[in-house]
């Protein structure tokens, strides 16, 4: 093997080479084209790959990850730029935005969708025939990466994991072999995809089951932040004893005073009360009564939406933006976890958080799926997102706060975690993702696959893996 520098003319060489190989493009630094490719969702994220490889079809993507296997690159995937990872070393980046397919079986309620299609294109094309797609609450992300990582839905506690509907991956791994994934056909693959969050190789497309819901009735209720301590309190003790046609998550928001802001929660602390039903909206009227009781709602609702209207219920930002991301699963959370989360977020605490946001698990999420993965940890009771600006000069502040908030969870968390939040390379945080037996079985999978190292996000499961089997 070969190691090129960014800037010697054996890898230009080279890069052209590759360019006239593939139907796809070879974008290089210094392009507009490279630098809208290479640039993430997450702008506070690094990012410098060698060249960017935009894919047009499956072959693109196994001559790609063979190229970098000959020239000791690493494999970075992109399609939305979500997720985003900084690297250290030398990569090569395989953007997959290109494979757009989305195919609808009715009859079997099945999808087909390509590695650069996003959630929102797929629920508009279930609807259609009245289906509806366990997509995520921000249904601008892609859906390949969300479905690797589990997969938390506004409506997880009625369906599960949006892992636990997959059929089948066709991917290419590290090794530069196109492979098909099921049940079935590679089995161990199949499972470690689902959980894995693209340790496994690059997902060319994902097939998964349909759910039969047209609507729901869902939205969020907005309340002041000087009611932070009445409603979280309140919403503790009723989201424990929901049924699972009821999922629910509620964030503490400081939002900044920008246009795409509502005016009345832009530039104050506001308590935010998400709420999704499925099943009959009388039902679920009553169910989310005693919230809208608490103190007088500043904004939003719950009505009865159309499915392709998931996102509405967690308005999750859509453009670009510098973020500082921390995660934890918590198995409990007890009135001294609510009032230890509220002096550090709450209204009166010095909290540059934009977003402080509890989920309701359990429901069907606590029940493993009919074919086994490797999402974990499916017995914890909430899980707790920080979301907070990373630029100068917030940066140290919202690092800090975040750690300071992670730390003082950690009586009801242990350091559990989830694949798909807190994207992060430190082998520590990502052993917190998986139980010891679904680590090793992991690291296994990605020597097996992939036994050059060649995808960069097997690396810190591997180093996660090594470090627990030394302790």
């Amino acid at each position: 093997m070969s190691t090129l520098a960014s800037d010697t003319p054996s890898l230009v060489v080279a890069l052209a080479a590759l360019a006239e190989k593939i139907n796809g493009q070879v974008l290089l630094p210094g392009s507009d084209a490279y630098l809208a490719a290479a640039t993430p969702w997450n702008v506070a994220v690094p990012t410098a790959p060698v060249a960017v490889v935009a894919v047009a079809d499956p072959a693109d993507v196994a001559t790609a990850v063979r190229f970098a296997d000959a020239h000791d690159l690493d494999v970075v995937v992109q399609a939305t730029g979500h997720g985003a990872l900084a690297q250290t070393r030398p990569s090569l980046l395989v953007h997959t935005g290109a494979l757009d397919e989305v195919a609808i079986d009715p009859v079997r309620r099945l999808a087909r969708v390509g590695a650069g299609v996003r959630w929102q294109q797929v629920l508009d094309a279930a609807a259609v025939h009245g289906l509806g797609a366990l997509a995520g609450s921000a249904p601008h992300v892609g859906v390949v990466g969300y479905l690797t990582g589990g997969g938390l839905s506004p409506v997880a506690r009625s369906f599960g994991y949006g892992s636990d509907l997959v059929t089948a991956f066709d991917v290419v791994t590290g090794d530069g072999v196109a492979r098909r994934a099921t049940a079935t056909e590679n089995p161990a693959l199949f499972w470690g995809l689902r959980g894995g969050k693209g340790a496994l190789g690059v997902v060319t497309a994902v097939e998964f089951e349909l759910l039969d819901v047209q609507e729901i009735y869902g939205g969020c209720l907005y309340f002041d932040g000087a009611d932070a301590d009445r409603v979280m309190s309140a919403w503790k003790t009723w989201s424990a004893a929901l049924p699972e046609q009821a999922s629910t998550s509620i964030a503490v928001l400081r939002l900044p005073p920008m246009p795409a802001v509502p005016a009345p929660l832009a530039g104050r602390c506001t308590v935010a009360v998400r709420f999704a039903w499925v099943g009959d909206p009388a039902d679920g009227e009553r169910v989310i009564d005693p919230i809208r009781g608490l103190a007088p709602v500043i904004f939003g609702g719950v009505d009865v939406l159309p499915f392709p209207a998931l996102g509405m219920i967690h308005a999750d930002p859509v453009d670009p933006m510098p973020v500082h991301e921390q995660a934890v699963l918590l198995r409990e959370l007890p009135d001294t976890a609510v009032r230890t989360l509220l002096a550090l977020t709450g209204p009166a605490a010095d909290c540059p958080q934009v977003i402080v946001e509890l989920r309701l698990l359990g429901g069907a999420l606590a029940r493993e799926p009919r074919q086994p993965s490797a999402v974990c940890h499916r017995d914890a009771a909430y899980s707790l997102l920080t979301i907070g600006i990373a630029a100068p000069p917030l940066a140290a502040a919202t690092t800090g706060h975040a750690t300071e908030v992670m730390a003082a969870m950690e009586p009801w968390s242990g350091g559990l975690g989830a694949p798909n939040f807190g994207a992060t390379t430190d082998p520590a945080l990502v052993a917190r993702k998986y139980d010891a037996p679904a680590l090793s079985r992991l690291a296994t999978l990605t020597a097996s696959y992939d036994p050059n190292g060649r995808i960069a996000s097997a690396h810190p499961v591997r180093a996660a893996a090594a470090a627990r089997a030394r302790s």
